[in-house]
């Protein structure tokens, strides 16, 4: 075997490894105790969840036409962010990772650009606009949904900017000089019309309604219909899972209250037919 062919195998094995780091965090934690340690080229590879926090909108980086672009344009404080680290020459944890998303996104109703924006930005400092336009322009075909391309944003820029963004993020990367490739976790960012960080989804695979209602959450009903905010207060987050569930105590609580509603709507029917029949006049014979 030629040293190409070596390097290859142990590149593909490192990926995904380093997927496997996500799965960790799906599974119980009695679970995740009995592992085996993590190998030494993925130690300090990993996500530290920054919840609420305020990520650093001036950082300046470049879109993938070319142009100057700070992440505060691209917060209006009315529409939630996906927000994802990327590169284009990831072989093979960053396209899974964007297939998954895209899957998702494509059979939920909203469009990208109109409820939501969604911002890439490539952990590559070498990464140009033009093969951030390439990757962008390869999944736009698979999404096929008019006018995303002004609502997703792949950005590219300097590793010092890259750093503070990630930093800020929580995420945890590292370049591996044995395999030639970043080392990292498949992780979706999402994050407040006002730039704070409000929902990690890890994995490579998503469920369409666990990205709806996350957006809803980070949006705080800013978007989304009377339906979609029913929904959300009858569904919560579970971490372990990853995704929302029913909330036993909310389902409680709505159903206490349309039971209240029913109630106090017939007492009122009844009130109105009884009023109604005494004033009835009595027909003459």
């Amino acid at each position: 075997m030629n040293d190409h062919c070596r390097w290859t195998g142990r590149s593909r094995m490192i990926a995904v490894l380093a997927a496997g780091i996500v799965l960790l965090r799906t599974v119980p934690a009695v679970f995740a105790q009995r592992t085996e340690p993590l190998p030494e080229e993925l130690k300090g590879v990993g996500v530290t969840e920054h919840l609420g926090e305020l990520i650093p909108l001036d950082l300046e980086f470049t879109d993938s036409g070319g142009k100057p672009a700070a992440l505060r344009q691209f917060f209006d404080g009315r529409r939630p962010v996906v927000l994802t680290l990327n590169y284009s020459n990831c072989p093979m944890l960053c396209s899974l990772q964007l297939n998954g998303l895209f899957d998702a996104l494509r059979r939920m109703p909203w469009e990208i650009g109109d409820k939501f924006q969604m911002v890439t930005v490539s952990f590559d400092p070498l990464e140009t606009p033009e093969r951030a336009r390439m990757t962008k322009e390869k999944y736009l075909k698979i999404y096929q949904r008019t006018g995303a391309a002004e609502g997703w944003h792949f950005l590219v820029g300097r590793e010092e900017n890259v750093k503070k963004l990630a930093d800020a993020l929580g995420f945890r990367y590292r370049y591996s000089e044995s395999a030639k490739q970043y080392l990292h976790v498949a992780v979706t960012f999402i994050l407040t019309p006002e730039g704070r960080i409000s929902r990690y989804l890890y994995g490579v695979e998503y469920d369409p309604q666990t990205v709806r209602l996350s957006l809803l959450e980070a949006a705080d009903g800013k978007i989304g219909s009377t339906a979609d905010q029913v929904l959300l207060f009858c569904f919560h987050y579970d971490a372990e899972k990853g995704r929302y569930g029913p909330s036993a105590f909310r389902l409680m609580q709505l159903g206490g209250g349309l039971m209240v509603l029913i109630v106090a709507g017939s007492i009122w029917i009844l009130r109105r037919r009884e009023k109604a029949k005494k004033l009835k006049v009595p027909v003459e014979s």
